[in-house]
């Protein structure tokens, strides 16, 4: 087993904050305060929860005692996660809005630098249909979580919010952050803007400030429960996992899921299958969006290939998708012809080797500790706090260890490719 000789330097690329109220109601313009609230707000009371998109509350289905997007909290485990008391009201991990209580878990995880993704923004804010307020919300959050990073300029970093509903907006709240060291990315959720996909020339000119500025392109999917179905796979995938329960099996039954005979009474998947009690959003629809953004976008519409000096990070974990992307793009672009307007290179592989992007990943991926040299070198690690699914460095470095990854590529792995890929110095620890 691969022994630690020091303390390394830990990156932490997939981290998130949860949008505090003030948010709205002292960061957004005052003229805009009214249309921000209708626009994107986010309620979280006594007896409910909801996401208010474009005037529309949406409330949420699952148990208010349990917030599991900021659940988490340092020496926390999935079980201890798993068995809290679902009938008693967990309190929010304040380190999701607080700088001082973030830095505070951060040292307890073994987290030198973070990068910081939205929360509410993430699912709902790409889906508001006004341009003019879309970017007063934007300039809102990202005035925020620049003062947020002020608390620690060397170890806070952050993705800005882009109003992309309209690309002049866009470029115009782009060139005002760029100046701002807190931000070293651009949010991109993969999913449906307005009917388009980011396989549209009309995203061109985001790809090239964003390759001017020396920024990365920020992807994190998001499983979109609040979202009307095709803007992303989650609710798709939300759409099938509630069919369950709901669809009768033909009469007589005999089926595999009938429990009977050839002449066992008509069931239904419900008695066979009770419904799911969590999303499955959340498990399936992450490395689906990310997957399409790749195969298509990255790669099939070449933006590698137009914009080589651009800077892509691929979050929220399970990089090793890429291989069966790789295979298949290869294989269909030397036996099917690729009409498009542009050339597509059918060395899939060495244009992703030379390409500037880099997937997030979880210690938890078997293939990556089985096959560590094949991805170290594109590679970021990220903790996902303060999510219910969160793991702290020690946990991850300590997974890497045991799979005998040698020390030199976990650093990596864990801190260096990050620092490099968003463009900072990264922080050395005191024994380092």
């Amino acid at each position: 087993m691969t022994t630690m000789t020091r303390r390394i330097a830990v990156f932490d690329s997939d981290s998130h904050v949860v949008e505090p109220p003030e948010l709205w109601e002292k960061y957004l313009d005052p003229e805009f305060r009214r249309l921000g609230k209708q626009a994107l707000w986010r309620h979280d009371g006594e007896t409910n929860s909801y996401l208010k998109i474009n005037g529309e509350v949406v409330r949420d289905t699952m148990n208010p005692n349990l917030p599991r997007h900021a659940i988490w909290r340092p020496g926390m485990t999935w079980d201890s996660v798993g068995e809290l008391d679902a009938s008693v009201r967990h309190p929010m991990n304040e380190g999701a809005w607080s700088p001082r209580a973030r830095l505070a878990d951060m040292d307890s995880m073994g987290i030198d630098q973070t990068f910081l993704y939205p929360t509410w923004f993430a699912e709902g804010f790409h889906l508001v249909t006004d341009p003019d307020t879309a970017h007063a919300l934007a300039r809102a959050y990202n005035d925020w979580i620049a003062d947020f990073c002020a608390a620690a300029p060397h170890r806070l970093y952050a993705a800005a919010m882009l109003p992309l509903q309209d690309m002049d907006l866009t470029l115009t709240e782009l060139r005002r952050v760029a100046t701002n060291p807190c931000f070293r990315g651009a949010f991109i959720r993969p999913m449906f803007l307005q009917g388009h996909y980011f396989t549209s020339p009309y995203f061109d000119p985001l790809w090239a400030e964003l390759q001017r500025f020396g920024l990365a392109a920020a992807v994190h999917p998001t499983p979109g429960l609040w979202n009307p179905e095709w803007t992303s796979h989650g609710p798709f995938v939300e759409k099938i996992k509630n069919r369950l329960g709901q669809t009768p099996l033909p009469a007589g039954g005999g089926g595999p899921f009938s429990g009977g005979g050839a002449g066992a009474a008509s069931t239904s998947f419900f008695t066979a299958f009770p419904q799911l009690g969590h999303p499955m959003a959340p498990i399936l629809s992450g490395w689906l969006d990310n997957h399409m953004f790749v195969a298509s976008t990255l790669i099939g519409f070449t933006v590698m290939q137009r914009f080589p000096d651009m800077k892509v990070v691929v979050a929220h974990g399970k990089a090793s998708w890429m291989e069966e992307v790789l295979e298949k793009m290869e294989a269909s672009a030397r036996v099917i012809p690729l009409l498009h307007k542009y050339p597509v290179r059918t060395d899939t592989e060495a244009m992703w080797e030379a390409g500037n992007v880099m997937l997030g990943f979880d210690a938890e991926e078997r293939l990556i500790r089985k096959l560590p040299h094949d991805f170290a070198e594109k590679v970021v690690w990220g903790s996902r706090y303060p999510q219910h699914d969160t793991t702290s460095a020690h946990d991850a470095i300590a997974l890497l260890a045991q799979a005998d990854v040698p020390e030199e590529i976990i650093a990596r792995m864990m801190g260096g490719n990050a620092a490099r890929q968003f463009g900072v110095e990264l922080l050395q620890p005191a024994n380092g």
